[in-house]
């Protein structure tokens, strides 16, 4: 009997095929007219499980934990984590940019302009948020509206006041714990099941990118992608690398571990499609529910390792394509900048360009330039997508092994 073909297989069949009838079909709208709605449903699917296995996942592990002080340390522990990892992705981005001039000598006459005015509203409104309004709102009025909107943080933070509720009242919760625990066991059931359509999804979206933009749409901005994409490579093998080193992990097994996620990630450019499996599949390695249901979810707003690091490179490739020179002072404001608001946007869809465009005017570099670059931007998203996958589950292990409570399966399988 032939061997079934892998998730993984499956995944990169129809991406392939997505890449050949969009490729055949490039500027046929009927494409899109065909495919879109495939792939809106599974991005829908996957939306659909998001809350409730963040919800019932967290509840649960905060219960277990039962302890103010633990979960406290563990959220500023996390936190700190998240900073440094983050800095450490703007640095190199902007070390790729001065290194490699992306922009330098680029013909914009020979580059296809997109509207971005999508977007322009999105940054507008969020950049009348000061980070005082970010915290105040990670507090929700309503959590039945806050699950509605995907507000992750408020979230988050009433699962872990329930979870430590739960705690507390003892015997009396134990019906409401097996409650949400039989609710994360279904829904990582329900998860599996929906995994099963993956290809299709895939295949549907990337088929609909590729007739829409078209290959060629990279060859003017081909230096740009290949910085982009060496370092994110740079930044996964070495930063994110040593730092598993540190925590005795080796990130080669972790890419491994996690080649179906990231295939169907980058495939997608939506860490959401993953954001249930990265949590079971880390949950298996030995991580307890309480961090993993903690820390991926609130990396999704906090941890974003590879839109960082394209922002700096997007911001320095736009002032470059212009001739604007950019001093050692300009950007360490642009880092300290993009510091604060790619955490301020979390959450906002089309985060990445919604950052830029509330950064590049506080450092003299004109906006107009991200519509040179909209274009090919889904292709850049595929990537930054993956580093984030990668960076938040390897902030799992790392939180986990921080607080020394890693379980005996680990051992031996991860050298």
């Amino acid at each position: 009997m032939m061997k079934r073909i892998g998730l993984a297989w499956q995944i990169f069949i129809g991406l392939i095929l997505g890449i050949t009838v969009g490729g055949i079909f490039y500027g046929n709208p009927h494409v899109a007219e065909y495919l879109q709605p495939i792939g809106n449903i599974f991005i829908h699917l996957i939306k659909m499980i998001v809350i409730p296995i963040v919800v019932s996942s967290l509840i649960v592990g905060v219960a277990g934990v039962g302890d103010m002080k633990s979960l406290g340390k563990l959220g500023g522990k996390t936190i700190l984590y998240f900073e440094i990892i983050t800095t450490i992705a703007i640095v190199v981005g902007l070390l790729a940019a001065n290194l490699f001039h992306p922009g330098t000598g680029v013909d914009r006459s020979h580059l296809t302009k997109t509207d971005i005015n999508a977007y322009v509203s999105t940054a507008k409104t969020t950049d009348e948020h000061s980070m005082a309004d970010t915290f105040v709102n990670i507090v929700p009025t309503n959590i039945i509206q806050s699950a509605a909107n995907g507000d992750m943080l408020a979230i988050i933070f009433f699962s872990v006041l329930f979870g430590l509720g739960i705690a507390a009242i003892g015997e009396k919760g134990k019906p409401v714990l097996n409650f949400f625990s039989g609710t994360a066991e279904a829904m990582y059931y329900v998860t599996n099941q929906i995994m099963k359509a993956a290809p299709f999804g895939v295949f549907a979206l990337i088929g609909v990118t590729v007739s829409t933009f078209g290959l060629s749409s990279l060859i003017p901005l081909g230096k740009l992608v290949l910085v982009v994409y060496g370092s994110m490579i740079f930044f996964i093998i070495v930063v994110l690398g040593f730092t598993a080193k540190i925590a005795g992990y080796n990130i080669f097994f972790l890419l491994k571990y996690l080649k179906d996620e990231l295939l169907l990630g980058y495939s997608t450019a939506s860490s959401e499609s993953v954001l249930p499996k990265i949590m079971e599949k880390m949950e298996k390695l030995g991580c307890p529910k309480a961090i993993t249901s903690f820390v991926i979810p609130t990396g999704y707003s906090f941890n974003l390792d590879g839109s960082t690091l394209y922002q700096a490179i997007a911001a320095l490739f736009i002032a470059q394509m212009y001739g604007i020179h950019m001093s050692i002072g300009h950007q360490i404001t642009l880092v300290l900048v993009l510091m604060l608001t790619s955490k301020g946007m979390a959450g906002v869809p089309g985060v990445s360009f919604v950052v830029l465009l509330a950064t590049l005017g506080s450092v003299g570099i004109p906006v107009e330039g991200l519509a040179f670059i909209a274009g090919i931007d889904r292709i850049l998203d595929m990537a930054r997508t993956a580093v984030n996958i990668v960076g938040n589950s390897l902030a799992a292990l790392v939180m986990t092994k921080w607080e020394s409570r890693i379980e005996d399966k680990l051992e031996g399988e991860h050298v």
